[in-house]
């Protein structure tokens, strides 16, 4: 009985710290009808224009469309992010989501802990086995993953094609698998369409702070113009605010991630790379409303829409017709399995 006090009163003063420090939440707990959904943000937060502000947008729809209840927490450290999933795993809600691989583990165990409520996670790094088979999460979480690696291939042959220089850089922000699956495609869209290119990739950390390091990423991005490259793709999170600060001061131009990231630097940004976190937050909300959540591993592509490239009135004059058209080829021959698309440097 004692423990089982200690452990309520923990996760109390979890709970009154959290909504102290973050306001913005609801502070009602989960109610007995209709959909309650908490979120918790990763490294940046809301406000990175990139793919937490996407979470964001999908949560929103839901709550409009679904009258879906969101609770949204934003953590400061990483000690925080773990406490604040099983914070909203133990008020019961319908769903919890973590944004970013870095729930990965945590959501794993919570899952575990919590069977009877239903957790995603976006980004969430699949593990595999020594055979090289992937090992499925537990039945109640979902693993909403990305084929970066295809839209990036598109954008890094879309440099290639528009940068009129034998080089292009790519700033990544932490040193992971996951962004080295950005730079892999990107790298191998540029040689599909010039063999002779040379890619200059470089990587603003190893830690989580590599995401969110703007003074990093300008100084990276501004070696790589100064060396020859006059396009630059970031995967780098608000570290990429650098990259576009450099490109208005070289007058170059920079691609961005996740988002149409076209409004932080008018003019400079070529494209974006997208990758539709929003709409997977939504699906995975309407289907815990639908009764159709089925855990598992959920791969988004070219394919599914998951990921691809901004093209509007901001940037067409940037995209001659006839490169657009060449990428449509490409699109096409990743979709038919025709280009197999690498995710390892």
């Amino acid at each position: 009985m004692r423990k089982l006090l200690l452990v309520i009163g923990a996760l109390l003063l979890v709970h009154v710290a959290l909504l102290f420090a973050h306001p913005t939440g609801a502070a009602e707990p989960p109610g007995s009808e209709g959909l309650d959904v908490g979120i918790v943000f990763d490294v940046g937060g809301r406000g990175d224009k990139s793919f937490n502000d996407g979470a964001y947008i999908g949560a929103e729809r839901a709550a409009k469309d679904l009258g879906a209840r969101i609770r949204f927490i934003e953590p400061g450290e990483g000690s925080d992010r773990e406490a604040g999933l099983r914070l909203l795993a133990a008020e019961g809600m319908d769903l919890v989501i973590g944004v970013g691989f870095i729930f990965t583990d945590d959501l794993t165990q919570l899952a575990k802990e919590y069977p009877n409520v239903r957790f995603a996670g976006v980004d969430y790094a699949v593990a595999t086995d020594s055979a090289g088979n992937p090992v499925l999460p537990p039945p109640n979480l979902e693993a909403l993953k990305f084929r970066e690696e295809q839209g990036s291939y598109l954008v890094g042959a879309l440099a290639a094609l528009v940068g009129k220089s034998k080089k292009v850089g790519f700033v990544g922000g932490m040193d992971i698998p996951l962004i080295h699956k950005f730079e892999a495609g990107y790298r191998a869209g540029v040689l599909h369409v010039c063999p002779d290119c040379q890619v200059i990739a470089q990587y603003a950390g190893v830690t989580p702070e590599a995401f969110r390091n703007p003074g990093r990423g300008k100084e990276l991005a501004l070696s790589q113009y100064q060396s020859g490259a006059n396009v630059i793709f970031h995967a780098s999170g608000s570290t990429g605010l650098g990259v576009f600060e450099a490109a208005r001061a070289t007058g170059k131009l920079a691609i961005g991630v996740d988002a149409d990231q076209y409004s932080e630097a008018p003019g400079f940004i070529l494209t974006s790379m997208v990758k539709g976190v929003d709409a997977a937050v939504y699906d995975a909300i309407a289907a815990v409303k639908n009764g159709t959540f089925r855990g598992g591993i959920l791969q988004l592509g070219l394919k599914e829409n998951g990921v691809g490239y901004i093209y509007d009135a901001n940037n067409r004059a940037l995209i001659p017709d006839a490169v657009r058209a060449r990428l449509g080829t490409i699109r096409d021959s990743i979709v038919a399995g025709y280009i197999k698309v690498p995710t390892e440097r």
